[in-house]
């Protein structure tokens, strides 16, 4: 059992759900105790998930499986005995998901992955702005389907993580907002220490104000985002760290003639975003998984990140390597994050910065 399903594993990129069908076939032959220890370990080393909110998902490609072979196998009994072992679990899986996303290459990269797994999906936003913790909340209730979020041990334990990291470990690479009266103080930061003597500004819901915390971090939070400018410039703390690639939009968004980007600095940890998945909506984290995984196969997801990211031009204007760089640890990153697939992150994380 082990060798096939191993087998299956290599082969996710070209085709999810060609594999989970794979697997299916295969646990047919198994008796049914057998048969589910199969489907679980198939589904932890592959998603993360329970193999409870897997359920649903495997009702629907038994169902699918035993349709498209009901001639073939209309005198084996084994077919009847599993359909009705999965039947009493079985649910009609609504083809529209709702969704709290907003920005273009998040919700372009969610269509995209729903396109690739041929799914028939249709995405639906919702308008209502919503915090983190409402989000999660929305989510568990089956209110919203999807969204997307820095990851946290927190999240990945509530609702459901597709591990592909939607800014290639981008948004885990801080630059700072600061008071322009205090450049000459921040280009003085050589050491950890050095940056210790500062204090952070954070929102309370995000999963960047934890980190900072663990790491002995001074940080100040504010459970409203929009109360962060107004208390930096007022001295409440000295810095306001955002992902590269939003830091530009965000301070145009909230302009204040005394606030500026830090050039020096380069606040770095591991905090990979993902795409959330309600925990009533088994089926979509794997349609999800599927479509990126599809993209990151073929390369479109580095096109189509390059592209809509602006990265070449993002690198040429922070010149992150002539940054000092404060690597930070993240105490509750999972065991289960791709850090080994060196495919799903930009090359960051290895340089060495200024001295």
């Amino acid at each position: 059992m082990a060798i096939h399903l191993t087998a299956a594993m290599r082969v996710i990129a070209t085709g999810m759900t060609s594999v989970i069908r794979y697997v299916f076939t295969l646990t047919t032959t198994l008796i049914i105790t057998k048969r589910a220890a199969c489907w679980s370990l198939f589904i932890m080393a592959l998603t993360g998930l329970s193999a409870s909110s897997f359920a649903v998902f495997a009702a629907d490609i038994a169902s699918s499986h035993f349709a498209a072979n009901s001639n073939s196998n209309s005198n084996s009994g084994s077919s009847d005995a599993i359909t009705s072992d999965v039947s009493h679990i079985q649910a009609p899986i609504s083809k529209t998901i709702v969704t709290t996303i907003q920005q273009t290459w998040q919700l372009n990269l969610l269509k995209e992955a729903l396109r690739r797994s041929d799914s028939g999906y249709q995405v639906q936003q919702m308008s209502t702005q919503m915090n983190q913790k409402r989000k999660v909340e929305e989510a568990l209730a089956g209110t919203v389907d999807v969204f997307w979020s820095m990851t946290s041990k927190e999240l990945e334990e509530t609702v459901l993580p597709v591990r592909i990291p939607l800014f290639k470990g981008l948004l885990g690479n801080r630059l700072l907002i600061i008071r322009k009266a205090d450049e000459t103080r921040f280009a003085n930061v050589k050491t950890m220490a050095d940056f210790r003597q500062l204090k952070a500004g954070q929102n309370r819901y995000w999963p960047d104000a934890t980190i900072l915390e663990a790491n002995g971090l001074p940080v100040v939070t504010s459970y409203q985002y929009t109360n962060l400018y107004p208390m930096l410039e007022g001295g409440r703390f000295d810095y306001l760290a955002l992902g590269a690639q939003e830091i530009g939009e965000e301070l145009a968004s909230h302009p204040d003639p005394a606030l500026k980007v830090d050039s020096h600095i380069l606040l770095q940890y591991r905090s990979p975003a993902y795409f959330f998945v309600s925990p009533k909506r088994p089926e979509l984290a794997v349609a999800i998984l599927a479509g990126l995984e599809s993209m990151v196969s073929d390369g479109s997801f580095d096109e189509m990140f390059n592209r809509e990211l602006k990265i070449e031009q993002l690198y040429r204007e922070a010149k992150f390597e002539q940054r000092v760089i404060i690597r930070l640890d993240t105490p509750d990153l999972s065991p289960l994050t791709p850090i080994e697939r060196t495919e799903l992150w930009l090359d960051l994380f290895s340089m060495q910065g200024a001295k």
